[in-house]
């Protein structure tokens, strides 16, 4: 219960927040700006220290472990891949051109005689 009234609290500093960014006139920019920026801190603070919170820090903590454990491929490697991708999207392409001539030719001048 105290968590989901720690994020009921965190949504009406968000929501105080806005309102305040209104509520000043808008020749104060720096304050309004200032003025959203402090709910949207206060907001954050109070979801952090909730259970939730707890555990998306937890949850980004173990993603940023995880994602140092990824072997990425070398420069070379990388180089090659492309390499071979490109290569076969000029097959791919130089293929699906003679598909549509050989189509063409035969419905246009074999068919239909127009050629």
């Amino acid at each position: 219960m105290q968590d989901k009234i720690k994020l009921v609290l965190a949504g009406l500093l968000v929501a105080s927040g806005v309102a305040g960014f209104y509520f000043v006139p808008e020749t104060q920019g720096l304050l309004r700006a200032l003025v959203f920026i402090v709910g949207l801190a206060l907001a954050a603070g109070v979801v952090w220290v909730s259970t939730p919170g707890k555990e998306f820090v937890a949850y980004a903590h173990d993603s940023v472990a995880e994602a140092k454990k990824v072997v990425w491929p070398t420069r070379k490697e990388s180089t090659q891949m492309t390499g071979m991708v490109f290569v076969f999207v000029l097959v791919l392409a130089l293929f699906m051109w003679l598909v549509d001539s050989s189509l063409t030719w035969f419905f246009y001048d074999i068919i239909l005689k127009r050629g």
